[in-house]
């Protein structure tokens, strides 16, 4: 008797390819096989885009979209009382004061090497370092010198360095942000290559865990270093370790002259952090409010050994990539948006006219004041003196009268077991 054949199903197969031609059923997950959920706490959420367009011999940038919405409101802290926003805000003033006096500096010929800018990006400098604990880490990039200035260096300090004044934190061995503290200040030097911070940082936030300790270590990478592959191994790392990493992703929408939609495919970079199995976050970067509440959960988070956060900052980069770049690529519409979110003009005005924690005489009071310090700093640095030839060569190697390493917070808790008997072979270490 003949067999019975198997019932085929007819049911269509997907066309995608095993990479060998071969058409295979498709395995991509739908909505409800898994989800995600990247917080957002933004007011506002522009919707534009940037694209590149060709006219005869002529290329330049296009912004579409809309473009006339309403300036957001502050949004209200949930951790942050009247002297705190205080302290922001003042610390976001003078950042924005000294930035604009290096300006003048380098026309006057005074600084050595190019300057570079965080206009438009002082609350998100600022009000993140501020969430920090004396205990805890930083490693800024080029244009978080308000983070700087929150963790202890001067206005005096910054500007002798780019001038590279004997006084200066590498006594003229160096010169624009490209200085640190890890001896008092716990301040990670910058790292050119960008994204390399990232491990450093990791990796400080390991020997603390060695020595017994869960902090937070912060550092900064922009839209355009993110893709770099040092972001990927470096945040992986610290993912799998559960090491309390806290990055900010400033997206400032500009990769020196490469927009953002021209960067990467996904709507928010916060999103990436969906591959690292670790919270992602959504910020509008010219909010103190907004930037110091996300830091603040993060490094609560780190601290409890949970583990990193990735916080995309949204923002704009007001100047040039460095003082030698006019940004002429920027479409102008662009500019005029985003200069009437100015991190400092809302935020005085929350203080001023929505909380009533300054009147108008004790915000000018306070400028000045501001301006006061930043006016006797400027000159110490400009009257300090370069540094003496003879002096180029010390510094440069550690001898035995240098200085002693120590550990920061403690014995390391791992140490080798020294025996006398028949050699064994040591079990693997996890550092986890």
């Amino acid at each position: 008797m003949a067999k019975k054949k198997k019932a085929v199903s007819k049911a269509p197969i997907r066309p995608s390819s095993n990479g060998l031609g071969q058409r295979t059923q498709s395995c991509i997950p739908t909505p409800s096989q898994r989800s995600y959920t990247i917080l957002d706490f933004r007011l506002e959420k522009p919707d534009f885009s940037i694209r590149q367009v060709r006219r005869g011999d002529e290329v330049r940038y296009e912004v579409t979209g809309d473009l006339s919405a309403p300036v957001p409101p502050i949004r209200e802290s949930m951790y942050l009382d009247k002297k705190q926003c205080l302290e922001i805000y003042r610390w976001m003033l003078l950042n924005r004061k000294m930035e604009t006096t290096l300006e003048n500096l380098y026309k006057q010929g005074k600084v050595v090497g190019g300057v570079y800018f965080g206009l438009g990006q002082e609350a998100c400098s600022c009000a993140s370092a501020y969430a920090l604990r004396e205990d805890d880490w930083l490693g800024p990039m080029i244009r978080n010198q308000g983070s700087l200035l929150v963790r202890g260096f001067s206005a005096r300090d910054i500007m002798m360095q780019y001038m590279a004044k004997a006084g200066s934190p590498t006594k003229g061995r160096d010169a624009s942000s490209h200085f640190g503290d890890i001896e008092k200040r716990n301040v990670v030097a910058p790292i050119s290559t960008l994204g390399d911070l990232i491990p450093v940082l990791a990796g400080v936030a390991l020997g603390a865990r060695l020595q017994g300790r869960n902090i937070a270590v912060m550092t900064y990478i922009g839209d355009g270093g993110q893709s770099t592959g040092v972001t990927y191994e470096g945040l992986n790392f610290a993912a799998v370790q559960d090491l309390g990493l806290v990055l900010f992703v400033e997206n400032n929408l500009w990769g020196y002259s490469t927009p953002a939609d021209m960067q990467f495919r996904v709507k928010d970079l916060a999103d990436r952090a969906i591959a690292y199995g670790i919270p992602g976050i959504i910020v509008d970067g010219t909010d103190a409010c907004q930037v110091y509440d996300a830091a603040h959960e993060a490094c609560e988070r780190a601290r409890r050994g949970q583990g990193p956060t990735l916080i995309e900052a949204k923002m704009m980069r007001m100047k040039g990539h460095a003082i030698h770049d006019a940004a002429e690529y920027v479409p102008r519409p662009l500019l005029d948006y985003w200069r009437k979110r100015d991190p400092i003009a809302r935020f005085e005005n929350y203080l001023v006219n929505v909380k009533r924690w300054l009147t108008s005489q004790e915000n000018k009071n306070l400028t000045a004041d501001v301006e006061r310090e930043l006016e006797a700093d400027r000159d110490f640095a400009v009257a300090s003196p370069m540094p003496q030839p003879e002096s180029a060569a010390g510094g440069v190697y550690c001898d035995s009268t240098c200085h002693e390493i120590k550990p920061k917070y403690g014995v390391p808790q791992a140490r080798m077991k020294v025996s006398t008997g028949p050699k064994q072979t040591n079990a693997a270490v996890h550092l986890k």
